[in-house]
């Protein structure tokens, strides 16, 4: 018989027992086991990964009856992240029960660790309403948030998703995209790994982008990065095997107008406040489009202000507002609010107040207090009630083929313009790497591979500066006095576009040399000492 989930309090007990040595040496698969919270049914979610990925590889789960392992009807195949996850119904009020998942690469059996659960009967509460599940634990009587990255994931450290779920967090925002390919690389992998784990523990969970404007002035070309950076975002999603029950909406984190940077990092060129909405409403209604659901917005005020001309198209996303150093659980302090006037942006209200839809309140939870490693942790808050909140989540988008992330698609370079002149100032490439249907590539980079024949000694040194989606300047210092030969190679490490080149020759005429400067005698410098988290939340 099922039952329902009615059951509040269901004992679990977790083991792992030594699986079969698997055939397959080169690959591995992880299987964790939980008790997911659930309103109307008990539900026991598997879930892990395999390593390598190799992505569409059937996991079927097996059962230990009586000292036999035997196949059960539940089977899924690994996403395009390489993980997996399969949901079942317990149907036993009293049971002691191991599993295994298996899957067959390179015709070789690969099995997980073995893991047990026992379920023990409880009272039994019947027509429980599902709200009643988004408990309100977070200050002020609000639903409790984090949000997280790599940076929760010191030296690879997993997150304890039960615990968060046992210290009152209902709901998680993941990043798991980022405009720069090396940020984006490390978020798809922690991304991959939490967004299972976070829905197995009973918590709804939703993704962030963190985007990067980008150094064009032209309207057209400010489309196009946006298109191309949306698309980044629903090829993501659709790896992750696109929106569920338990998760919310994808996020913009849109909090940096910086587009060009100097060699000292300071930076040396601002986006206009047309340029950063005109980004943000074509990046969003691209989303909203391609999904579905209506995706929400992260900044703070002075951002939403001084950054960006106000819009009733871009009211209508949700915001997700961050303002610290203000006690959420003081009934009469909310967000968005100045000592004296008033924010004027898009979201603000008739009375000054700032229409937020969730609050991250501070930067410094205490992150072992929610089973997260290291020393700090983002909490929120959602406003609205349960009702709102699964208000929010609901809706579902299942990706098509079409969705999906393209594998070694053509890619097609060019080389723009080129300027080589004497050794002593830089030699460099405008580069523009494009898709079948002309759009501009999501991904990858470019370099400068010399021809074997005239590679210099040493190296130069190669710095890429990203004007825009698909287009870079390569720019090579300390190149010697010559002619070369070589080719800009176009690589994308996340495989979705395949490489390309173009080939190139340029000359370089011997410049004055400079006069080398004595170097000082260093001399230390005590830094002074600042606290992060000073006059923040710490809860």
């Amino acid at each position: 018989m099922k039952i329902r989930s009615s059951l509040l309090s269901i004992a679990l007990v977790l083991a792992v027992i030594t699986a079969p040595n698997s055939a397959a040496v080169a690959s591995t698969l992880s299987m964790s086991l939980r008790q997911t919270p659930s309103s109307s049914e008990l539900l026991i979610t598997l879930y892990g990964s395999l390593k390598p990925n190799k992505s569409g590889t059937v996991i079927k789960i097996q059962v230990d009856t009586n000292g036999s392992w035997s196949t059960t009807r539940f089977n899924t195949k690994v996403s395009k992240v390489g993980t997996w996850k399969v949901t079942a119904l317990a149907t036993a009020l009293e049971a002691k029960v191991r599993y295994r998942a298996v899957a067959v690469v390179g015709n070789k059996s690969i099995y997980s660790p073995i893991r047990a659960i026992e379920i023990k009967q409880q009272p039994e509460i019947s027509n429980v309403d599902p709200a009643l599940f988004i408990d309100l634990l977070g200050p002020g009587g609000r639903i409790h948030g984090a949000d997280i990255s790599r940076w929760q994931h010191p030296n690879d450290k997993a997150i304890d998703f039960t615990k968060m779920y046992a210290a009152g967090v209902r709901f998680v925002f993941i990043k798991a995209s980022d405009t720069r390919d090396s940020a984006d690389q490390l978020s798809v992998k922690y991304a991959a790994m939490d967004h299972n784990a976070a829905q197995a523990a009973g918590i709804f969970t939703g993704f962030y982008h963190y985007a990067v404007l980008p150094d064009v002035t032209d309207p057209e070309d400010i489309k196009r990065d946006a298109l191309a950076q949306a698309q980044k975002v629903v090829w993501r999603l659709a790896a992750m095997g696109g929106y569920g029950e338990k998760d919310l909406p994808y996020a913009l984190d849109l909090e940096n107008k910086c587009v060009r940077l100097s060699t000292s990092g300071a930076c040396q060129k601002y986006a206009t406040r047309s340029a950063v909405t005109l980004w943000a409403t074509t990046f969003l209604a691209s989303v909203k489009e391609k999904t579905g659901r209506t995706p929400i917005v992260y900044s703070y005020a002075n951002f939403l202000e001084g950054s960006m001309v106000r819009s009733t198209e871009l009211a209508q996303y949700p915001l997700w507002l961050a303002q610290y150093a203000i006690d959420p659980a003081n009934p009469i302090n909310q967000p968005g609010l100045k000592a004296g006037g008033c924010y004027v942006h898009s979201w603000t209200g008739a009375n000054c107040d700032s229409q937020w839809t969730v609050w991250q309140y501070t930067s410094c939870g205490i992150a072992d207090k929610y089973g997260v490693p290291g020393a700090r942790l983002d909490l929120n808050i959602f406003r609205g009630t349960p009702y709102a909140f699964l208000d929010l989540a609901k809706g579902s988008w299942a990706p098509t083929l079409l969705d999906l992330m393209p594998l070694q698609e053509a890619s097609t370079i060019a080389v723009l313009d080129q300027s080589a002149s004497t050794t002593n100032k830089l030699v460099t490439f405008k580069v523009s790497v494009v898709r079948p249907n002309g759009s501009p590539v999501v991904t990858g980079g470019v370099k400068l591979v010399f021809d074997k024949t005239t590679v210099p000694d040493p190296e130069p040194i190669q710095t890429i500066l990203r004007e825009t989606s698909g287009v870079w300047t390569l720019a090579i210092k300390g190149v010697p006095a010559g002619t070369f030969v070589g080719k800009v190679l176009y690589q994308d490490v996340s495989g979705t576009h395949a490489d390309s080149t173009f080939p190139v020759t340029f000359t370089v005429a011997q410049g004055p040399t400079p006069t080398p400067k004595p170097t000082p005698s260093p001399t230390a410098t005590k830094k002074p000492t600042t606290d992060g988290c000073k006059g923040q939340i710490k809860n």
